[in-house]
């Protein structure tokens, strides 16, 4: 039995979900989320818990039953309190400013980058090196943080470029001279 899977997910009061079929839609004060779920699996919403189910013991369905009971469970995550994810920017003139919902990073190319959040994504900037990308939809925000993070990503010698505030970087020992 999966671990994850059997366990029930805890519906608080000011959350709604309804089921039409294998898609569940969960609404909360942060908002409204969808997701189509795996058609094997059973899913029951009670009045104040949703319980996943599994058909067989296959390996697949086992997959599925986690996989399933952890979607819904980030639903309501999401739609109550949502999710963050926290980059740094290291590196002498990088920085980082928002227009709308345009981000654009300063990262010693010769040109500026420019992305254009996605509708959902939220950043913050404390200061010009510190930034917090925010959402309901986990999938969402952590695609957001790691397409940030790609355009400069931080090299082992000096450490320069855009981490995670909790990343922590492998560092190398430079060149010796004679």
């Amino acid at each position: 039995m999966s671990r994850i899977g059997k366990l029930p997910v805890a519906i608080p009061a000011d959350v709604k979900i309804s089921l039409d079929g294998n898609n569940m839609t969960v609404a909360g004060p942060k908002g409204s989320l969808s997701q189509e779920l795996h058609e094997r699996m059973a899913i029951a919403v009670e009045a104040d818990q949703v319980k996943v189910t599994r058909p067989s013991d296959s390996k697949q369905d086992a997959a599925l039953h986690g996989l399933t009971r952890a979607l819904i469970n980030n639903m309501v995550v999401g739609v109550t309190v949502g999710f963050k994810k926290n980059l740094e920017i290291n590196g002498v003139g990088y920085r980082a400013e928002i227009n709308g919902n345009v981000l654009t990073l300063s990262l010693g190319y010769s040109h500026p980058v420019v992305y254009e959040l996605p509708d959902g994504i939220n950043v913050e900037i404390e200061k010009q090196t510190k930034l917090s990308v925010t959402g309901i939809d986990k999938q969402l925000v952590g695609s957001a943080a790691a397409k940030i993070r790609s355009y400069r990503k931080p090299e082992p010698y000096k450490g320069k470029g855009i981490k995670y505030a909790d990343e922590h970087i492998l560092r190398k020992a430079g060149k010796t001279g004679k």
